[in-house]
């Protein structure tokens, strides 16, 4: 029998060729759907100048700067001199990290008194929208970050009406007309986003299936739930309910609210506490946790949670694994914290990776300048 070399080679190497067309293709659609998720920190130039040294780009997304004011009805940079050098090193980060985002956060919970009267009109939501976006195109930015705390109610005895209500979604709406605009002509993506309450009653005084169709990101602000609990230490930051008090509003829960708003999960960005809260009870019944607040005491930054209260003697570190929230207690003072650390941090990010969320983020870098838990979510998310 004579065989034909020639024939049985091509045949070998179409079938090589075959095989690496598959292995190639396979890998390219996996990559597709590997999904990137959004990591923004909150860098905070109220208070003034910004250490430099302080902020990884590589270990970021998106960058929202806090905070731009809100006076005479326009979106305005409160102190000019300190947030003029601090826009621009944040900007000069993208020289370590080309696809960083540097955004502005309009308002925060001490600057949202003048947001309603900003909005009230057809002709003062224009302004507001030209102002805001003026600043994004001055310091060459990346887009706006409304932070309302909050629309059509209180808050920190903000100017507040019924009409916020359709006012907050006309506001997106000509803050987008104008960053369309702008993206038109630089050629960059524009972000708007917002940072929302994460409680149902944010979302009772919102129309926020239509907020959600012009921004990029909604920021759900989950955390501060300790603050907010009638004289009860609870977790200021849980992910789920806890069995041992009635936890009435917590992390996922806010996720599935605002899901059922008609908010795509794609869309919603969870929060990370990158500081803690807290408090002394009144008991050491169940070290502290669900027992009545005596007073507020000093919570602290991550950094100095970590490295100046968890290897404190004094304070015995819990989790609470139905919550998947962690806690300490000093049973001589009473002396209860509650916080994020790298554990809840782990099962935040899980928890948005099996959700189909868009990321995280946090309030506010410079609470865990050893970068704890930006380190943590990197790890988890990248």
């Amino acid at each position: 029998m004579k065989l034909n070399f020639k024939l049985i080679n091509n045949e070998v190497y179409t079938a090589v060729l075959l095989c690496l067309s598959l292995i190639i293709g396979f890998n390219l659609s996996a990559n597709a759907q590997r999904k990137k998720y959004v990591v923004i920190g909150y860098v905070g130039g109220y208070r003034g100048l910004i250490d430099t040294t302080m902020v990884d780009p590589k270990k970021l997304t998106v960058i929202n700067y806090a905070f731009v004011n809100v006076l005479n009805n326009r979106a305005t940079l409160s102190k000019l001199n300190t947030d003029t050098i601090n826009l621009k090193y944040l900007a000069g980060l993208k020289k370590r990290n080309r696809d960083l985002k540097i955004v502005i956060s309009i308002g925060g919970w001490t600057w949202s008194g003048n947001f309603s009267d900003a909005v009230l009109t057809d002709t003062a939501r224009q302004a507001f929208a030209a102002s805001a976006v003026d600043i994004v195109r001055k310091y060459q930015l990346d887009g706006v970050d409304i932070d309302w705390e909050y629309p059509a109610q209180k808050g920190l005895g903000n100017i507040n009406r019924p009409d916020d209500k359709h006012n907050y979604t006309l506001m997106f709406q000509a803050i987008r007309q104008d960053l369309d605009q702008l993206e038109q002509q630089t050629g960059r993506k524009m972000i708007l986003s917002t940072a929302v309450g994460g409680f149902k009653g944010f979302i009772t005084h919102t129309e926020m299936d239509q907020v959600q169709k012009y921004v990029t990101y909604i920021n759900l602000m989950t955390y501060d739930y300790a603050q907010d609990s009638l004289g009860v230490a609870i977790h200021h930051t849980g992910l789920y309910g806890s069995k041992k008090y009635n936890a009435t509003e917590y992390s996922a829960k806010a996720v599935t609210d605002f899901i059922a708003a008609g908010v795509p999960p794609g869309k919603l960005v969870i929060g990370i506490a990158f500081y803690g809260h807290g408090f002394e009870t009144a008991d050491t019944v169940q070290n502290g946790l669900g027992s009545k607040v005596v007073k507020s005491m000093r919570g602290g930054g991550y950094t100095f949670i970590k490295d100046s209260l968890i290897t404190n003697k004094a304070f015995k570190y819990y989790r609470d694994e139905d919550a998947k929230a962690p806690y300490l207690f000093n049973a001589t003072t009473k002396q209860f914290v509650t916080f994020d650390d790298e554990w809840s941090v782990k099962n935040k990010c899980q928890y948005v990776k099996d959700n189909g969320m868009a990321g995280v983020m946090f309030w506010e870098y410079s609470s865990d300048k050893k970068e704890y838990l930006l380190k943590e979510i990197n790890h988890d998310l990248k």
